[in-house]
């Protein structure tokens, strides 16, 4: 989703942010083919967008705000291309603008140019996310101290976010960018292809490397597992949310399938505890806050366990329907399963991971902290 700061910006200046770099290419793309043509740049569906290429469109210049100065991007807003089309708009994109210190640039820029500043991480303005224009320009200790969102609100430009698809638009998403490659996924391959999580950039290339494969066919889930990079994380990930689910068939086909791929028992239960991990956070963000007290930022979640925003949001819907036992079971049961195994109390590492398996899903006599009591191997 792409959320704007206001409706219709009064000048030509427009700050792209948020947690998606692939959707805000595409963004970008957009809005400087409407500005290059006169128009206003009003957001669209950003999936029908075929690729985040900006063309060849003279009229656009670009810079860099980690490498380019600040005197360079307003000089380049002032002057008219030597190849530039007669009543052709111009546009300056400037990419890394988190980077940009002098943010008096944005007030500064000549009206009759369009300037698209592209952030590649979430910027927040400092005093407040909805603002009006002020009145009259800012002396320069204000405009040195100003957040870039607050500059470009002042100025009377827009601030458009591009968050992380949510779990309900993932599937429709991934549905339309097939359909732009003139591909069609099996309902059981889209779901697959869903447990790589909100990742576009991914999924993107995963599109692609399927659509040429399939050549025109309809894309199979044998085809994902065949070709798709991680197949093994997809595969816990469903494997997982078939234990939380205490759906034992599921879990235990799954298994077999990994088993069969060859997958070594150790890394399927490394990847069962991470996976598990990432679903303990996301069960805080299915908590109700204490009143007064401010949301978790699955951002910040995501970092303290080397993460993805995007892989704790994942798990959200399967968050709500977990217990509060289930998590420190898991852990208690994979813990006892990896001791087992490594201390030879175990007599088939298969065997022992099934166990686990079906102790997980709640099946009554199944239980992984009993290979404990077995005397361990002599070595």
């Amino acid at each position: 989703m792409a959320t704007a700061s206001t409706s219709a910006p009064t000048r030509m200046v427009f700050l792209l942010h948020g947690e998606d770099p692939f959707r805000t290419r595409l963004r970008l793309a957009e809005l400087v083919h409407s500005l290059a043509a006169g128009r206003g740049g009003a957001p669209g569906d950003l999936a029908a967008l075929d690729s985040p290429a900006l063309g060849v469109a003279l009229g656009v210049t670009r810079f860099d705000a980690r490498t380019d100065a600040p005197a360079a991007i307003a000089l380049s807003g002032q002057s008219q291309g030597l190849f530039d089309a007669p009543g052709e708009h111009r546009v300056v994109v400037v990419d890394h603008a988190e980077a940009l210190r002098e943010v008096s640039l944005v007030e500064a820029f000549p009206p009759d140019a369009a300037l698209v500043l592209v952030a590649e991480e979430k910027m927040a303005p400092a005093r407040g996310a909805r603002r009006a224009p002020a009145r009259g320009k800012p002396g320069p200790a204000a405009a040195a101290t100003r957040a870039l969102p607050d500059a470009v609100l002042d100025a009377g430009g827009r601030v458009e976010r591009i968050e992380r698809l949510a779990p309900d638009a993932l599937l429709p998403w991934i549905r339309a960018r097939a359909a732009l490659r003139g591909a069609a996924l099996a309902a059981d391959a889209l779901a697959e292809l869903a447990t790589l999580g909100a990742d576009t950039e991914r999924l993107e290339q995963e599109l692609a490397k399927l659509a040429a494969y399939a050549a025109g066919a309809t894309i199979t889930l044998e085809d994902v597992h065949r070709l798709v990079s991680g197949a093994i994380e997809a595969d816990v990930f469903a494997l997982t949310r078939a234990v939380v689910r205490h759906d034992p068939r599921t879990a235990l086909a799954t298994l077999d399938r990994l088993l069969a791929d060859g997958q070594a028992v150790q890394q399927i239960i490394a990847l069962l505890l991470w996976q598990f991990r990432v679903l303990l956070f996301a069960s805080v963000l299915e908590k109700p806050s204490p009143a007064g007290a401010a949301r978790p930022d699955p951002e910040r979640m995501a970092k303290a366990i080397h993460s993805s925003a995007g892989a704790i949001l994942r798990w959200r819907t399967e968050a709500r329907g977990a217990r509060q036992a289930d998590v420190p079971r898991a852990y208690e049961s994979l813990y006892a399963t990896d001791v087992a195994i490594k201390s030879g109390r175990a007599r088939a590492d298969t065997a022992a991971l099934m166990l686990c398996i079906l102790d997980l899903c709640g099946v009554r006599g199944a239980s992984a902290v009993d290979l404990l009591a077995i005397p361990a191997a002599h070595r």
